[in-house]
């Protein structure tokens, strides 16, 4: 089992790529592949085949897959990327924080 950093829903920043900078949405994480798509990053474009009888078909722009190790969780305090610590709580549940700041994520 392959474990990655960022879940459905986080906030990334990208860090490097053609999108650098950018922040966005995580879509979807695939951790068999190691790769998660944000929103908006990473367009790319795909040539689709009409599949049903009165369906359009041409190009149609679509968020790629990215490395997950090309993306930072953004600080919820600062707004810059951070790493994800983890911290166990007094009733034995465990949370993500940001190490740069110490916020729950």
């Amino acid at each position: 089992m392959n474990k990655v950093h960022v879940k459905t829903g986080d906030t990334v920043v990208i860090l490097s790529g053609r999108d650098k900078g950018k922040q966005g949405k995580v879509l979807a994480v695939s951790p068999k592949e190691g790769k998660v798509i944000i929103e908006g990053c990473n367009m790319v474009t795909k040539h689709v085949k009409p599949r049903k009888a009165g369906q359009a078909g041409g190009i149609v722009k679509a968020e790629g897959a990215i490395y997950a190790s090309k993306v930072q969780i953004v600080d919820p305090k600062t707004g810059k990327g951070t790493r994800v610590g983890y911290k166990i709580l007094a009733d034995g549940s465990k949370i993500r924080i940001a190490k740069k700041s110490g916020e729950e994520i």
